[in-house]
């Protein structure tokens, strides 16, 4: 069992920065692999970035590729995403999610995953 929370979502000007953690329970943290999914009004839920186990491996959706970027610190069980030059249409409830013990690969899959956090609310205004 794994227990996820996000935080640092908020809202901010288009062009700006926000910074979000998801801190996770339990001692398999490092052999999971973990995502972010973002959710929009009115749409299904979309993977926005993935890393693997040990962090060497990342994977990023079109629309955010170059502007976020994903991170881990293992001895911490905490998942970063450092989302810049942040615009409009990446309003959204943000999403950690957490792969199976032993997934350890990157992927951008939702059946990917087993466990999700609660989310946090990103709002970007024009």
């Amino acid at each position: 069992q794994v227990h996820l929370v996000e935080s640092g979502g908020g809202l901010v000007q288009a062009g700006g920065s926000l910074r979000l953690s998801c801190a996770a329970s339990g001692r398999t943290f490092s052999t999971r692999r973990m995502g972010w999914f973002r959710q929009a009004p009115g749409k299904e839920r979309e993977f926005a970035a993935t890393i693997n186990w040990s962090g060497s491996s990342t994977d990023y959706a079109g629309s955010v590729k170059g502007r976020f970027t994903i991170s881990r610190d293992n001895a911490k069980n905490t998942v970063y995403l450092q989302m810049n030059s942040l615009k409009p249409e990446d309003t959204a409830i943000y999403y950690c999610a957490a792969g199976p013990p032993g997934s350890g690969t990157a992927s951008g899959a939702y059946r990917a995953y087993d466990y999700w956090g609660q989310g946090t609310q990103v709002t970007v205004s024009s």
